[in-house]
């Protein structure tokens, strides 16, 4: 899955950029010379995405072409400081330039916001924080990736892989416990259970219908402490929506144990990179 999503990008965002051929690259540079080209950091940032560089090189030119990483993701790097260095044909160093980037600052941008949401923690082993399904369209493997590599954990994947009743369902069903009732039936022994919650009301509900997991969904700091009162263990709590750096510093001692952040990756901002390029003789 993983390589096949890699590679559709990869080709997408090409055929996207270069089209017909790059007519300047084309009007340049002789299709025998050979390149090298070096990415460096321009501030302070943890690396995610070093694949997508290969792959888009890789894929241009795969008869010319050496990747020497000089680091690994999750690795925190400074201004200045060498990234990867690769080697191939000269045209295709500046045709893959922009696409490789973008992938490259992207992805290292979710994984330097997300570390510094990790940081707050001060290795604790609680609360963890997770993702959410709030992805760009067709980047969520990477994106998820790029999470991990910040030092966050992911959340369910897609709708395919966990069971998490929302306020849609709840409503079309009539209420959370008939909700989870009918999701029981259908699903194995083996799966858990998370239902998002409003309302103390609702709250009650999840717990008298023996929810796994509970979403507390956009709830004050003071409700979300009365909320880990009355759940006393018998269910893991999840804080959603809206949370900020200030939010998980008021979280970290209050009794939940996980906390779900979409900016993680909607709202991240592409981190300062650039490349070098340079004929070889």
């Amino acid at each position: 899955m993983r390589s096949l999503v890699t590679h559709s990008l990869v080709q997408l965002a090409l055929m996207e950029d270069i089209g017909n051929g790059d007519i300047t690259t084309e009007a340049l540079v002789n299709s025998n010379d050979m390149g090298v080209a070096k990415i460096y950091a321009k501030q302070d940032l943890i690396i995610a995405g070093l694949n997508m560089v290969s792959s888009v090189f890789g894929y241009i030119a795969p008869e010319h072409f050496q990747f020497e990483p000089k680091c690994q993701d999750g690795d925190e790097l400074l201004p200045k400081q060498l990234v990867c260095v690769i080697k191939s044909s000269l045209a295709s160093l500046l045709e893959g330039e922009r696409i490789a980037l973008n992938f490259l600052q992207r992805l290292s941008g979710i994984a330097t916001t997300t570390r510094s949401y990790v940081k707050i923690l001060a290795d604790r082993s609680r609360p963890i924080i997770v993702d959410t399904r709030k992805t760009t369209p067709g980047w969520r493997i990477l994106e998820k990736d790029a999470v991990r590599a910040g030092g966050a954990k992911n959340h369910r994947m897609g709708l395919f892989d966990g069971v998490l009743i929302k306020d849609n369902h709840i409503n079309i069903c009539g209420g959370i416990i008939p909700a989870i009732e009918r999701v029981r039936k259908q699903i194995s022994h083996l799966s858990k259970i998370e239902v998002e919650v409003e309302s103390f009301k609702q709250l009650e509900d999840a717990l008298t219908a023996s929810a796994d997991v509970i979403m507390l969904d956009n709830m004050s700091i003071h409700d979300v402490h009365e909320a880990v009162k009355i759940v006393d263990g018998r269910a893991l709590l999840e804080v959603s929506g809206g949370v900020t750096m200030d939010h998980v510093e008021k979280l970290v001692d209050s009794g939940v144990d996980i906390i779900s952040i979409g900016g993680l990756t909607h709202s991240a901002k592409a981190v300062d990179l650039s490349m070098d390029i340079q004929k070889l003789n």
